[in-house]
């Protein structure tokens, strides 16, 4: 995960390092006022557009209105229009579960005959009953991944340009299961070299046998792939949720290319964020460059997580994917292309109740996207996220967990509590996340309020005649604006705003006077990844 850093500058070194981008007019969301009858008028022609590219935005915006004006007869109609467009697309797509979804959600009754249409539930994707005799039978089953690149120039020499990986089988009919930094240049538009995809088997490695990718998904760094071959032994996969500190794993793979090593070890930590969604193990077993995509597998031979080698200086650190996000994962992955996460357009943290012996008490709203899908669901800062889709949420990764289940294009039911302790229920579109969320965040709210995801304090204006003028009037705890000692009422100037060319990230130029350095004028530089695991 990356970390915020805060640098003092000299002023006239700050300004320089800077170009001011703060004067850029920002695109806010203005709510549309739709007790006037222009105003509905116009929402529901731009409702009736929508549907002809995207059916269940249309007829989740549609449920908005009918919510709002629920005796408007024109609401009423563009409503049941949109709910019989999106029921028409779910006949077609043979039951598509994000279709068959959103209309459970706005409260469709399905027919019988409607209901017929879902495709059988059992689940064809993996197995998870294990047939092997011992551990070493299974290293029959992982393959070497070979991503052949040619040729590469290093002084003035022609050396072959190769990347290796790991690999093991999860059916009879060669699909296998890696990690997508592996085989990522041959899925990134931007790669021009060549490339060709190449497995060795463990029991066969001088041959190499083509294959191709079938589907990927950066953000959690995991692939399918396709041999045409018969997989000599399947994984089947277990249940990483049963599996604590201190239990005993296996992983098996081909470090720096040595195939068919077996190395051991305990998992140390369940929990760390290495990842904008979800988290991942820690674990000792020794694995290295090449290890990545093999399967961690227990004492019975499950696979309970999938290596992760792709994190550079962080030597004697070992990381693994739990195999639950594998499972989650698959059924988009056979589908096919890029894995698109949702998100809602929100950022938020686990919330403790003081007193409470750290329970968690649920997914703590601490900034909302103007014009997002939680801002135009009712979702409000301070409102505490319980449950989605009836399922009880009590951390932020309970939130990542069971949206990963989940389509983007999805409509859900998102159960929340105020800070007065009353009840509401949100009918929430998943939106396709962004890379970079923070960077929607700075193209789509005003600077005050942008800077709580970014920096973790909220400012107000303090001047008429001067925008750059501000004052704190909240530090989010555990924040980098926390760490850097600011404190509520402390005046701040924001004399720039720059966003690098690839929006990974951004460097914000302060004048600050904070109370705890005894209000002692600072020029301060905060550069800040725009993206972190807390935007859902």
């Amino acid at each position: 995960m990356k970390k915020t850093s805060c640098i003092i500058f000299p002023a006239i070194l700050s300004l320089l390092l800077f170009s001011c981008k703060t004067n850029e007019k920002p695109e806010v969301y203005t709510p549309v006022n739709v007790t006037e009858e222009s105003a509905l008028l116009s929402e529901i022609d731009s409702i009736r557009e929508l549907s002809k590219t995207n059916v269940i935005k249309a007829l989740w915006r549609a449920k908005l209105l009918q919510n709002t004006l629920s005796e408007n007869e024109n609401v009423l109609t563009l409503y049941e229009d949109c709910e019989k467009l999106t029921l028409e697309e779910y006949k077609k797509s043979s039951g598509e579960k994000k279709y068959f979804q959103s209309l459970k959600t706005v409260g469709h009754e399905f027919s019988k005959e409607e209901m017929q249409v879902l495709p059988a539930s059992e689940n064809y994707f993996y197995t998870t009953k294990s047939s092997h005799t011992s551990l070493s039978e299974l290293i029959k089953g992982t393959v070497t991944v070979f991503v052949d690149k040619g040729m590469k120039i290093e002084h003035g020499m022609g050396l072959p340009d190769a990347v290796l990986g790991s690999g093991f089988f999860i059916s009879k009919e060669g699909y296998i299961v890696t990690n997508h930094h592996v085989i990522s240049d041959l899925v990134d538009p931007k790669y021009e070299g060549y490339s060709r995809l190449y497995i060795r088997l463990a029991e066969d490695p001088d041959t190499r046998i083509p294959a191709k990718v079938i589907g990927w998904d950066s953000v959690l760094d995991l692939a399918l792939l396709k041999a045409e071959v018969e997989a000599p032994i399947v994984f089947a996969l277990g249940s990483s949720q049963d599996l604590n500190v201190g239990d005993r794993v296996y992983a098996i793979g081909s470090p720096l290319g040595l195939d068919r090593t077996l190395t051991s070890g305990i998992i140390s930590a369940t929990d760390r964020r290495l990842f904008t969604a979800g988290v991942v193990f820690q674990i000792d077993a020794a694995v290295n460059s090449g290890n990545s995509g093999g399967p961690l597998i227990d004492e019975k031979g499950r696979v309970q997580a999938v290596v992760f080698a792709g994190v550079q200086n962080y030597q004697g650190l070992n990381f693994a994917i739990p195999v639950e996000y594998l499972k989650n994962e698959l059924e988009f992955l056979y589908a096919g292309g890029e894995r698109e996460h949702p998100w809602i357009g929100a950022y938020g943290k686990t919330k403790r109740e003081p007193g409470s012996g750290m329970k968690n008490e649920g997914l703590l709203v601490q900034y909302v996207l103007p014009g997002g899908s939680a801002n135009l669901s009712g979702l409000e800062k301070d409102m505490t996220i319980t449950s989605l889709n009836g399922a009880k949420i009590t951390s932020i990764d309970d939130f990542q967990f069971y949206a990963m289940q989940l389509s983007s294009g999805t409509i859900v039911n998102v159960g929340a509590v105020n800070a007065l302790g009353k009840e509401s229920s949100h009918l929430v579109y998943l939106e396709k996340r962004p890379d970079n969320p923070g960077y929607q965040v700075y193209r789509h709210d005003l600077i005050q309020d942008a800077l709580v995801p970014l920096v973790g304090m909220r400012l107000v204006p303090s001047s008429t005649s001067n925008r750059k003028h501000y004052n704190v009037v909240e530090v989010l705890k555990a924040s980098a604006a926390d760490e850097a000692g600011f404190s509520v009422n402390d005046p701040v100037d924001v004399l720039a705003f720059e966003v690098d060319d690839k929006q990974t990230y951004a460097q914000i130029a302060l004048y600050a006077r904070k109370k705890k350095n005894g209000y002692l004028d600072a020029p301060m530089g905060l550069t800040l990844p725009l993206d972190s695991p807390f935007y859902f």
